[in-house]
């Protein structure tokens, strides 16, 4: 059983890999993406996308993304 740390996310949440984050893409603008632990999010900042992770699995799917600000 996990716990929540003060910014919500579970203590025990599940890290992504450097070699998966090496080869993933944005679907959209074909760049290279950022881990964002916090979130549990893949960052596109050409696409100004953020993909979310559930249960330690990338959903690369546009439709799935949350839009940034600015």
């Amino acid at each position: 059983m996990s716990t929540e740390n003060k910014s919500g996310v579970a203590a025990t949440a599940p890290r992504i890999d450097p070699k998966l984050l090496e080869i993933l893409v944005c679907p959209v603008s074909k760049t290279t993406l950022e881990y964002d632990a916090a979130r549990q999010e893949l960052i596109s900042r050409a696409a100004k996308l953020a993909y979310p992770i559930r249960n330690g699995i990338p959903i690369m799917l546009p439709e799935e993304a949350r839009q940034l600000e600015g």
